[in-house]
């Protein structure tokens, strides 16, 4: 199985990178299973119910957040009833939504894991990951050996720690977070492709994404002020793992797609929610 996990979508000009390029992407590269991590979606923070619903309509067949997953108001409400869309799977019990399921890719099934780290996170207070890890493993053997991990993490030590704790257990794990396109993917020992940043779609002349002068404002100022989508330099970014039957990684790749067009309302959709 080919699975393309697609680095962390910022705000519209992510999207619109997706909606450009991902059809082709999986028709050269024979795609079977498209993953995304969707975290600052809307707006740069968090995921809206609507932009979920269309990256779903343009090809990603699972969505993961990270600690903004409940930053939009419409999302508590709506993850529930949204399969397709992963939460930390080490939130408190009760929280809505899922963190982990098993999906159909054409006749084969692969299992989605969505776990968030331990550093760096102060809003938010989280179980072990790495106790977490092994419970749900055991369970979704019973269905598929084909187990992708989105690892979102402030930290490449933590990362790493991760890495080596999941060699053997998963197929690959996905580093995300950092918005950066990190150079070392690698196929650990016992099997497990890893990387530590997926990197992001959006813009690459930009600050994670966004506005670069608004955010040197935040840094000069100290005031809250609302972030803007970034056009500049526009790229689909993202990491592609090719998994054997048996679970185990047989290769992993970095994916770098430049999007030369624009839209033409991109000043309109830029100042949106």
């Amino acid at each position: 199985m080919r699975v393309l996990f697609i680095g962390d979508i910022i705000g519209k000009a992510g999207v619109f990178c997706v909606k450009s390029a991902l059809n082709g992407i999986k028709k050269e590269r024979n795609i079977d299973f498209v993953i995304a991590n969707a975290d600052g979606v809307t707006g740069g923070f968090g995921l809206g119910k609507n932009h979920s619903a269309y990256l779903r309509k343009l090809g990603v067949e699972v969505l993961t957040g990270g600690e903004c997953i409940y930053y939009k108001k419409d999302m508590a409400a709506h993850i529930g009833l949204a399969p397709y869309i992963l939460r930390p799977a080490n939130y408190p019990h009760g929280n809505p939504g899922r963190g982990w399921r098993v999906y159909h890719a054409g006749e084969k099934k692969i299992a989605v894991i969505c776990l968030l780290g331990q550093s760096g996170y102060s809003r938010v207070h989280l179980s072990n990951p790495y106790t977490f890890l092994p419970e749900i493993v055991s369970r979704i053997r019973q269905d598929t050996q084909t187990i992708i991990l989105d690892y979102h993490a402030c930290t490449t030590a933590e990362k790493y720690a991760m890495f080596y704790a999941a060699d053997g257990l998963v197929s690959a794990v996905a580093g995300t977070h950092g918005k950066v396109l990190t150079a070392d993917a690698q196929v650990f020992p016992r099997g497990t492709a890893a990387i530590c940043g997926c990197g992001r779609t959006g813009s690459l002349n930009s600050v994670g994404g966004l506005d670069k002068e608004v955010e040197i404002r935040k840094f000069l100022t100290q005031i809250p002020e609302r972030s803007k989508d970034a056009w500049d330099t526009l790229e689909l970014q993202g990491v592609i793992f090719d998994i054997n039957d048996d679970g185990r990684a047989a290769g992993i790749e970095t994916l770098r797609h430049p999007v030369t067009e624009l839209p033409h309302d991109r000043d309109r959709q830029s100042n949106e929610d």
